[in-house]
């Protein structure tokens, strides 16, 4: 890691704009901006004291480059806890980057993606943890995923992990210093208190692995399958989700051949819909493929919605049984294959086109296909029903009670070992095994805890993490 090098990065996204910021870290920041700013009332940069903002010129030697705003950071009270200088100008791309090779002629190099962010975890400035935060925060593209990230950067995770880890580590203190006195056979570790202590970490732990199931999909969006027969609705139901023609609508069954993918935020939490093909027997080459990847889209889905056309099941009440109508006990039928191939899958059963239908047929509908939610894609009526639905299958008790929830995949691993670790030491305990072994697992349980939070970390595991981070950040 070549941190004793001044860095410099645009901070701010690359391309045209009204301005541009430039950050600058490192110990000779202040020294080499101020070689090449000129203020306006004559003031030395250097001289400046932190969390100051000041206006003038970026030159290079006589010629001007721009008129900026500095503004001074000192170590140890900036971002990175070194020197920083960060550099507001016009945001011309040439500008930009007259002034970024003006400085990598005076001495900078090019900052790393992540590394103003590495530098703030080697000096203190956060743990681990909170800087994974940090890029979180910076992808985040809904409320829920914003208010995770801005949890975990302040700290809140980490600390609860840091709490059990400090109480975890007197424990272990104490038994291997019983190893020290083993010929007196005394006990400075209660091992009733070391139970106690082992059951709350043990709830703790548990409580955030289970909550990975709700942080992963927040994060990443809820994938929901749009299936069912070609011409109930699919893709109207999508556009009308969307409120936008993303899909093609027609009345010529197996229109979409393919599967169709768009994002939304619902309530603060981001869905990625997908319309599927049609599912039916054909004989068509590309509808059979696109069929094929309906099926695999379901598998990969969190929710199914299955549509079923009133239009058809309208013409089954009334005796049509003919090839376009369909009876409501082949739609069970469906629905039960379904609910068997999937035990595991949210579905959500919708009764489109709803308008065709008269009360009487509608309530003949209702009466053999209770949980099925009445709705027009066409009209929009129904959709605000459905989108609140969809929102049932989401702890969404957790945010609303500010409780910690992992997102992160590394997170979520070190706290499953964690939990093994202190599962052994529960047994071990329970089987009277002496201090020294069960020194071992404690101290592979405070590894792991280490892990989350950086106090154990490696090069490698840094530079996996930081690659992740944009440039400038």
């Amino acid at each position: 890691m070549r941190i004793e090098d001044t860095i410099i990065a645009l901070a701010t996204p690359s391309g045209a704009g009204a301005i541009a910021v430039m950050r600058l870290s490192g110990k000779q920041a202040l020294e080499i901006a101020a070689k090449h700013f000129r203020s306006i009332h004559g003031k030395d940069l250097q001289a400046q004291k932190t969390h100051t903002i000041h206006l003038g010129h970026i030159v290079d030697g006589e010629r001007i480059i721009d008129e900026v705003l500095v503004s001074v950071f000192k170590n140890p009270n900036s971002y990175t806890g070194e020197d920083v200088v960060e550099i507001s100008c016009h945001g011309s791309p040439y500008i930009q980057q007259e002034i970024i090779q003006l400085f990598l002629r005076a001495g900078c190099r090019m900052a790393d993606a992540g590394e103003f962010t590495l530098r703030a975890f080697l000096n203190g400035k956060m743990d681990l943890s909170q800087a994974e935060a940090v890029a979180d925060l910076i992808a985040s593209d809904n409320a829920a995923a914003h208010q995770i990230a801005m949890q975990q950067m302040r700290g809140g995770f980490s600390n609860e992990l840091a709490r059990l880890r400090e109480e975890l580590m007197n424990f272990a203190s104490l038994i291997e210093l019983e190893l020290d006195f083993a010929e007196e056979d005394v006990e400075f570790a209660n091992r009733d208190e070391f139970r106690n202590l082992l059951e709350r970490i043990r709830n703790v732990l548990k409580k955030l692995i289970d909550s990975f199931a709700t942080g992963n999909v927040i994060k990443t969006g809820i994938p929901v399958a749009i299936v069912g027969e070609p011409n109930v609705g699919k893709s109207t139901l999508l556009n009308a989700l969307l409120q936008e023609e993303r899909a093609i609508v027609s009345d010529i069954a197996g229109t979409t051949r393919d599967t169709i993918e768009d994002e939304m935020v619902i309530g603060g939490i981001g869905f990625r819909f997908i319309d599927t093909a049609g599912i039916r027997e054909t004989k068509d080459v590309v509808e059979s493929i696109g069929i094929q990847r309906t099926f695999e889209k379901i598998d990969k889905a969190q929710v199914v919605i299955y549509l079923f056309d009133c239009e058809t099941v309208k013409k089954s009440l009334h005796g049509d049984t003919g090839p376009n109508g369909r009876t409501l006990n082949t739609i069970m039928t469906e629905i039960g294959k379904i609910k068997n191939k999937y035990p595991q899958k949210h579905l959500v059963i919708i009764a489109n086109k709803i308008d065709v239908l008269s009360e009487e047929e509608l309530a003949k509908v209702s009466a053999q296909i209770p949980e099925a939610l009445h709705l027009s894609a066409r009209s929009g009526e129904g959709v605000d029903k459905l989108q609140d639905k969809l929102l049932e299958f989401i702890n969404t008790g957790a945010l609303r009670n500010n409780e910690t929830i992992i997102t992160n995949t590394r997170h979520y691993d070190a706290l499953l070992k964690a939990l093994e670790e202190i599962d052994k030491v529960r047994e071990g305990l329970d089987a009277e095994l002496p201090g020294d072994l069960l020194a071992i697992d404690i101290r592979q349980a405070l590894y792991h805890f280490g892990e989350i939070t950086g106090e154990i970390s490696s090069d490698d595991l840094l530079g996996n993490i930081f690659a992740n981070f944009c440039i400038g950040k």
